[in-house]
């Protein structure tokens, strides 16, 4: 199927199943280039049309003569805004032109639930650059029958209706920063790429607001490797099971691919309600360090090699004001670490560089936190590169596909310093559809700051 047919098929049937369906945007005013549709700044998703702009976002359309149509106009604003394409589940290659006919903009673009993609990208009055990247779309249905059991944040259950985008049947691009525009957005799907699936909770997992490692993970990787970061809130190795997570993932696996398994923080826990799953308590999830813990991380590694992946195995990171041993999940990190070694995979000593991290960063070093145990987005930011440099250090050929810009990473002279670090204020409730169940209704700031209060820290 060409694009231009896909495109065809977008308007009849918006959700074409065809494994090549490619869809090209242009947006602003004026005329269409060959091949693409052009979208109003007034174009809000529907499931009829099965494409538009997220309710919430405020667009002009500028225009300026050009020969070429993709350069003659964007659409741009002064707050974020998302843009919505309902596609099957899959890994996707976007490509978007960014830039303002007239005036200087600066881009920050985010996936689905807010994964880092692209880290502001500047342009001139009138000047377009085009970036690629990879994203993971997934629904809850599992091929050999059932679905995930969503947890009350992701799912209404009084309705059935899917609460995140991480597991609707869209992809929703956001875009931020000083004065985002958007000039054209082309979408493909595509099957030869390696996917890095990840595992964890709350501290890994895609967050509404705030950050975590999993959500920063997408910009450090180049147009061969797609993030797929299936981490929860609440979540536990025992869990991911009862909940039918691991099966998901097991059937979106291929050989080649690589799976990222971080637990500890939750699993640490042996009392108590889970929160994220009514009814459900701590005490049935709780996994003994030097037992339980290592038996269920033994076998998650064996599932993922019975696929032909490549496991990994990442220590639980450090609470704040941590800074030497033992730290507080300092059994299961060691028992983590013991365990990759056993089984012969790469270990990756996230809660040890975390504490390296504290220690370097001084009278910093709570900025990277918003409680005592969930980071900042600045946090989140420095402790997805302490994963990476892990990758790297492992020799894995994952690392071939790590962007050029990552350069030399060490914890214990971490970079960027608060004062260096400048990502977007933006949260899920406002870049795109208002607040969800489990999810603040305003945002924290993105950037560096003294630490929240915790007596309601986001669910680990």
């Amino acid at each position: 199927m060409s694009a231009l047919c896909a495109l065809a098929t977008l308007h009849s049937d918006p959700s074409p199943s065809a494994p090549d369906a490619a869809f090209r945007f242009q947006f602003g005013a004026g005329k269409a280039a060959p091949g693409y549709t052009l979208v109003p700044p007034a174009l809000v998703y529907s499931k009829e049309a099965g494409y538009g702009f997220e309710p919430g976002a405020s667009l002009a359309a500028v225009s300026r003569e050009n020969a070429n149509p993709l350069y003659a106009g964007a659409v741009a604003s002064a707050k974020p805004f998302s843009f919505s394409v309902k596609v099957p589940e899959g890994n996707y290659r976007v490509t978007v032109t960014l830039g303002d006919p007239k005036e200087e903009s600066v881009v920050t673009v985010k996936s689905e639930r807010r994964r880092l993609m692209l880290e502001r990208v500047q342009t001139a009055a009138g000047e377009f650059v085009t970036r690629s990247f990879l994203v993971n779309v997934r629904t809850p249905k599992i091929s050999t029958g059932g679905q995930v059991d969503l947890n009350d944040r992701e799912q209404d259950k009084a309705t059935g209706a899917i609460n995140t985008f991480n597991w609707d049947d869209k992809l929703t691009i956001g875009f931020s920063n000083a004065h985002p525009a958007l000039a054209a957005m082309e979408i493909e799907k595509v099957s030869d790429v390696i996917t890095l699936f990840i595992l964890g909770d709350s501290t890994v997992t895609d967050q509404g607001s705030g950050g975590s490692w999993g959500q920063m993970a997408p910009r450090w990787f180049g147009p061969g490797v797609v993030v797929a970061n299936h981490a929860e809130s609440g979540e536990t190795l025992k869990g991911f099971l009862m909940h039918r997570r691991w099966d998901k993932v097991l059937d979106s696996l291929k050989p080649g691919d690589y799976v990222l398994i971080e637990f500890g923080t939750n699993d640490s826990k042996n009392s108590g309600p889970q929160n994220m799953y009514a009814g459900q308590d701590f005490s049935t999830t709780y996994a003994e360090p030097g037992t339980t813990y290592r038996e269920l991380l033994r076998r998650f590694v064996a599932d993922v090699r019975a696929k032909g992946g490549l496991p990994l195995i990442a220590s639980p990171s450090a609470r704040r004001g941590e800074t030497g041993n033992p730290s507080t999940l300092g059994v299961w990190a060691a028992a983590a670490m013991a365990t990759a070694t056993e089984v012969g995979v790469p270990g990756i000593d996230l809660n040890s560089m975390g504490m390296q991290l504290n220690a370097a960063l001084g009278a910093d070093a709570n900025r990277q936190f918003a409680d005592r145990t969930h980071p900042s987005e600045y946090g989140a930011y420095l402790q997805a590169k302490c994963i990476v440099l892990g990758i790297k250090q492992a020799n894995l050929p994952l690392a071939k596909h790590i962007v050029a810009d990552f350069g030399d990473f060490d914890p214990t002279h971490p970079e960027p310093l608060p004062a260096q670090f400048d990502l977007p204020q933006d949260s899920e409730s406002g870049q795109v559809r208002g607040p969800r169940p489990g999810t603040p209704a305003s945002a924290a700031p993105a950037g560096p700051r003294a630490p929240a209060a915790e007596s309601a820290p986001p669910k680990a």
